[in-house]
């Protein structure tokens, strides 16, 4: 029991760092434009299918473990994990070749979509650490934290995987390709 809660505290610090240094790297990478590169305009519709199939992906993972299929669940979680990964690094790239893209709708759908937005963002950054700890929890074994926990990390993330396909669905029509 003591090499668990060591092995749990050493998970802790690493999540705390990981979930403080992503959205700092992210935001410093942000500002920075690859000079003499071709912009990858072909990778939102990408990064945005793969926010929907994570949206489906979890929704199907829920419906496994009330089923009793672990493994299933397992696998598709930990899927989700490497989609979430694989649309930051092409979130970040495409940001790195390309000018950000202002939204062009007016009146109230303007407020909607940053309402959207702005949630969407703020809660993918509190949604790291809310992952990470609610998969730890099941790496360690400790099935009942991690159930508590999922509670929480489930509806935030799905909140996230499908607003990341409505923001790309309202500004789309205002990306300069």
């Amino acid at each position: 029991m003591q090499t668990n809660a060591k092995e749990e505290k050493k998970f802790n610090r690493l999540i705390t760092v990981v979930s403080i240094i992503i959205p700092i790297v992210v935001a410093i990478l942000f500002g920075v434009k690859l000079p003499n590169v071709e912009p990858l305009s072909f990778l939102p519709p990408i990064y945005a299918t793969i926010n929907g199939l994570t949206a489906v992906l979890l929704l199907v993972a829920v419906w496994a473990i009330k089923n009793g299929n672990e493994k299933l669940h397992q696998y598709l979680m930990t899927t989700n994990i490497v989609l979430s990964l694989l649309f930051l690094v092409m979130y970040i790239a495409y940001h790195m070749t390309s000018d950000s893209t202002s939204y062009g709708g007016e009146g109230a759908i303007k407020y909607v979509y940053y309402f959207i937005l702005i949630t969407h963002i703020v809660l993918s950054i509190a949604l790291i650490p809310l992952v990470l700890r609610t998969y730890a929890k099941a790496y360690l074994k400790k099935f009942e934290e991690h159930r508590v926990l999922a509670k929480y990390t489930f509806p935030v993330w799905l909140y996230v995987a499908v607003t990341g396909v409505v923001v790309y669905l309202m500004i789309s029509p205002y990306y300069a390709y």
